[in-house]
């Protein structure tokens, strides 16, 4: 696996050196990335969220201040946006461009019981979770959600700011746009295109190209809504 930005990954021992990581986002997808954090070997300082939130705990980590005080650990860690997306990723984005802007280094995280081909590349941001498969040649952009129980095959391209969601299946040679969500236990049949900024709900079946954006359910996959 390449990880951008020079990420330390050992597929021989599925160590991650131990790395300071701020979270930014204290909801429930927050506490899923800190398990698959944990078991990648990192040391979480602690999350940003809400100024109503901070003090407060999430597990075993404090709310230590919001997104205003990213720059404050710009050099002392490196940081993962915990916000989820399921319909819009306007606030995983804008926290990423507010990082990138302050100069910060986002983490590239990979669960310990994750499998990633060392022939494919992950972008800077981008979070594989617990017993997922990315297979070789398959190119994962930055700052996106590759969640618990999903198959990514061979050669299969992921644009920016994707979710993945749990259970999906996106079969070879399949490329997928930027903004894109992929619903739980949805397939994607080979050699598919879906355009950006695209919903594919849960358990759809996915057998033609879709571009038009908007949202698709069912089996096969029709679109249902076109979103503005």
């Amino acid at each position: 696996m390449v990880c951008r930005e020079g990420c330390e990954y050992s597929f021989k021992h599925k160590i991650v050196m131990q790395k300071n990581l701020i979270l930014i986002g204290g909801g429930g997808h927050c506490k899923s990335v800190i398990d698959v954090a944990e078991s990648a070997g990192y040391n979480i300082l602690g999350i940003l969220d809400l100024s109503e939130n901070v003090g407060k705990q999430i597990f075993d980590y404090s709310v230590i201040g919001t997104d205003e005080d990213i720059s404050n650990y710009v050099g002392k860690a490196e940081f993962v946006i915990t916000v989820g997306f399921i319909r819009n990723p306007a606030i995983r984005i804008a926290l990423y461009d507010k990082i990138i802007e302050s100069g910060g280094k986002l983490a590239t995280i990979v669960a310990s019981t994750a499998y990633v081909s060392k022939y494919a590349t992950l972008g800077k941001g981008t979070v594989i979770m617990h017993n997922a498969f990315v297979n070789a040649g398959a190119q994962i952009g930055d700052n996106c959600i590759i969640n618990t129980l999903t198959n990514i095959e061979h050669d299969v391209r992921i644009g920016q700011h994707c979710h993945i969601s749990t259970g999906a299946m996106v079969n070879g040679d399949c490329t997928i746009g930027e903004k894109v969500f992929i619903g739980s236990q949805a397939v994607l049949s080979n050699s598919i295109t879906v355009g950006e900024e695209i919903i594919v709900s849960a358990g759809a079946f996915v057998y033609e190209n879709i571009s038009v954006k908007g949202l698709y359910y069912g089996n096969p996959a029709r679109l249902k809504e076109i979103l503005k």
